[in-house]
């Protein structure tokens, strides 16, 4: 006859903590990463806004990187500047991307870089 305990099936307490630690840390991994990818949305959609804005097909770059500052100033985008926008306007069409990247410090001097090209086509 077999006893109760090896009638019993599930998880030890040992696979309980290793489960549950893998769970914080893929959390705490997308609570750090997330972040960075919703700001280049924004970037992005902010240049998809002001090139198909028919006001900025005639502005100057000087007052495309002021619509782009008060855009940014309203979404809280710190990610990138005015100045870092490469601006091209090839056959009367206006168009915005950046290069940049954000660093991200996971544990101690582990640290994940992520690299974003925002542009508005």
């Amino acid at each position: 006859m077999k006893t109760l305990a090896d009638k019993q099936r599930g998880m030890g307490f040992t696979g309980f903590i290793l489960i549950a630690a893998g769970v914080i840390f893929v959390a705490i991994l997308g609570m750090k990463v997330v972040p960075p990818y919703i700001h280049s949305a924004q970037i992005a959609h902010v240049f998809k806004a002001i090139a198909s804005d028919p006001a900025m097909q005639s502005a100057t770059t000087k007052e495309i990187q002021e619509s782009y500052s008060k855009r940014a100033n309203i979404d809280f985008i710190t990610d990138i500047t005015a100045e870092d926008i490469v601006i091209d306007k090839e056959e009367g069409r206006l168009s915005l991307s950046a290069n940049y990247s954000v660093r991200i410090p996971l544990v101690a001097n582990i640290t994940l870089l992520l690299e974003f090209n925002p542009s508005s086509s």
